[in-house]
């Protein structure tokens, strides 16, 4: 099918590139994965996964918290800074990265 259609939208300029960082992996087209996902849209006549605000576990959820657990969480974090038990941000997330790939 011809496309002849033109599309012009604004996006947040580092989403954009993240999406044509994975996409070029991928050996597709921004267009192309636009016209997909328009197509998936058509097929399943909505959004083509979920769309809901993410889940923080349980254990972390503070709205699930009373206000002495919130208070009980934060000293067990400022009992580890004492304790030498940190890490910087930048390692933290090479770590997690490293362990997830």
């Amino acid at each position: 099918m011809e496309k002849t259609a033109t599309l012009n939208l604004r996006v947040n300029p580092s989403t954009k590139k993240a999406a044509e960082d994975v996409l070029s992996r991928l050996g597709i087209p921004m267009s192309t994965a636009i016209d997909m996902y328009l197509k998936q849209i058509t097929l399943t006549g909505g959004i083509p996964f979920k769309v809901v605000l993410p889940q923080a576990p349980d254990a972390i959820n503070a709205d699930l918290m009373t206000t002495a657990e919130i208070h009980t969480k934060l000293q067990e974090g400022f009992d580890d800074i004492e304790a030498g038990r940190v890490q910087d941000a930048k390692s933290a997330f090479a770590a997690f990265r490293e362990s997830h790939k």
